[in-house]
């Protein structure tokens, strides 16, 4: 079946009369043909489920099991959008997820069906897949053949939430044209051939796993292969087994994989290739010395509003070239921030005034989110998309990632950025994960605070600290607080929102360094209770930890 691909319902079809295994999970296999029909019939019961006037949404709450893909496949071919619901959501805000979406239908499965009980849903029919009522309510559309005719490139595929830690989620839209073209472009990017098999680990409710795995290999022919939730000790095993050739990250997955016992045959895996944000410069020489496996840090707003492409001569650290319509600007003044200063130490010397927000001024595909338009008005502001990301670039017009607005510390009036500080920490030998946070100043501003996982000698960690040539006077964290497991949000990315919350005063050892001295020793109750701690309340939710931007 001849195919232009641009629509993802055009790319599902083409897998029609594919014999070649195209979904694999722990216990079972998919042929191309297999998924196609299972989209189509899937798709034919939609149709009849969706009542009249009602918006052609369906939820899904399921781990990454087959019916996943299944049903984004089934959704593209209706002319449907699929809205991933967080499955570490609870009570009334999972309920608020659903309704918010307006999802006449939701798909769900035994392991996930007690999130639901209690929840006042109403108007939503609930799907339990590898149920005999499900497979009864499929069974009548066994025999339909997958018609991409519906769809067009600007019907609604996607709504996936996006960040909560400031407020509700807010659900961002995705197209089928821009889903497809995403998927072509990466595909593009790294040379994914029909051979290939993509081990999609991280949860398929996040824009990562659906965007940067699923959607390539579904515009190459490649093969998917699911793993339930996250693993790092089935890491390896899982792709030897699928023979995975290519796989995203998101977060610190990378650092727990790393944690796991080291093998003689580390080396030897089919895996080519790892895309994603957040590993570190450290972190991905470690993976690529260990596994022989390069992995591409590469930058891309959720909501698609913005990228960073990695370019061959794009130097250590840096995510790539600024693309036409990039730049870095102050989000008080909205004026250029000027390029970074770097010693020959790599020590960022203006950060205060280098340190921005990533904006682009051209053309975007940003397309907005669902009945939300606050959020809406804040990404699209002046006729600009501000991605809410700080960065810098260097004199020869790379970029380098310096963390989330709200990541910003500003210390003795100096504005750092955390991932500038996590990227120096995570060289300390032992650490399996570093985060890198404020907590607020008995004074005024913040203080540096560090949560490691992993091995700490208090003694050593000065003395590591000592030995870094680009470790700033106000970086070194006044707070460490050690922590036996990093704790993370259900799309892997370290729960800084919490730790900011919990601050000093957590179950966690935490280890300080009072003003003036070098040594760090336990923080105790009175400590904690003293002038040079006691805050002065929660730390507010700062953008920048500037004032909010005068219209």
């Amino acid at each position: 079946m001849e195919s232009t691909g641009r629509t993802v319902a055009e790319l599902v079809a083409r897998q029609w009369h594919d014999h070649r295994p195209g979904l694999r999970w722990e216990d079972g296999t998919l042929t191309h043909h297999e998924v196609a029909a299972g989209a189509a019939a899937r798709a034919a019961l939609l149709d009849d489920l969706l009542p009249p006037g009602a918006e052609p949404h369906v939820g899904v709450l399921l781990d990454n099991t087959p019916e996943y893909p299944l049903w984004l496949s089934a959704a593209a071919l209706a002319a449907a959008a699929v809205a991933g619901v967080n499955p570490t959501r609870r009570g009334p805000e999972l309920a608020r997820d659903i309704l918010h979406t307006a999802c006449p239908v939701l798909i769900t499965d035994r392991a996930r069906l007690p999130l639901l009980t209690g929840l006042e849903l109403p108007g939503v029919r609930v799907l339990v897949t590898g149920t005999e009522e499900y497979d009864a309510l499929l069974a009548p559309y066994a025999d339909a053949v997958p018609d991409p005719s519906r769809a067009a490139p600007g019907d609604r595929l996607l709504l996936y939430f996006t960040s909560g830690s400031t407020g509700a989620p807010k659900a961002a839209l995705c197209s089928q044209g821009r889903l497809a073209a995403a998927g072509r472009s990466l595909a593009d990017q790294f040379a994914v051939r029909a051979d290939d098999v993509h081990y999609v680990c991280m949860p398929m409710f996040h824009g990562n796993a659906v965007i940067a795995d699923w959607a390539p290999a579904l515009a190459a022919g490649a093969g998917v292969a699911l793993r339930r939730r996250f693993s790092a000790s089935r890491f390896l095993t899982d792709v030897r087994a699928h023979g995975a050739t290519y796989f995203t990250y998101v977060g610190r997955a990378v650092q727990y994989v790393l944690a796991t016992a080291e093998r003689p045959d580390d080396r030897d895996n089919p895996l080519r290739l790892g895309f994603g944000t957040e590993a570190g410069a450290v972190d991905a020489a470690a993976f690529e010395r260990r596994f022989g496996v390069r992995l591409v840090e590469g930058y891309g707003s959720s909501e698609g509003g913005a990228a960073v492409r990695w370019a061959p001569g794009t130097p250590a650290g840096a995510v790539g070239p600024a693309g036409p319509g990039l730049a870095v600007l102050d989000p008080v003044t909205g004026a250029e921030c000027p390029p970074a200063d770097l010693d020959a130490a790599g020590r960022l010397r203006n950060g205060d005034l280098a340190i921005g927000e990533l904006v682009n001024r051209g053309p975007n595909p940003f397309e907005g989110y669902w009945r939300n338009p606050e959020a809406d008005a804040e990404r699209r502001r002046d006729g600009l998309y501000w991605t809410g990301d700080l960065f810098y670039r260097d004199p020869a017009g790379y970029l380098y990632f310096a963390g989330r607005a709200d990541d910003r510390l500003r210390v003795d009036s100096e504005n750092l950025a955390a991932a500038m500080i996590e990227n120096i920490l995570a060289r300390y030998p032992g650490a399996t994960a570093v985060a890198v946070y404020a907590v607020p100043d008995p004074v005024t501003g913040d203080q540096v605070m560090a949560a490691v996982a992993g091995a700490f000698a208090p003694d050593a960690f000065a003395a590591f600290l000592d030995a870094q040539p680009d470790l700033g006077t106000k970086m070194a964290p006044r707070f460490v607080r050690v922590v036996p497991r990093m704790p993370v949000t259900a799309t892997n990315k370290i729960h800084r929102a919490l730790l900011r919350r919990e601050g000093v005063r957590c179950a966690d050892p935490v280890w300080w360094r009072p003003p003036g001295e070098r040594a760090y020793r336990p923080l105790t109750p009175e400590d904690a209770e003293g002038p040079l701690v006691t805050t002065r309340g929660p730390s507010p939710v700062r953008r920048q930890g500037l004032e909010p931007r005068t219209r």
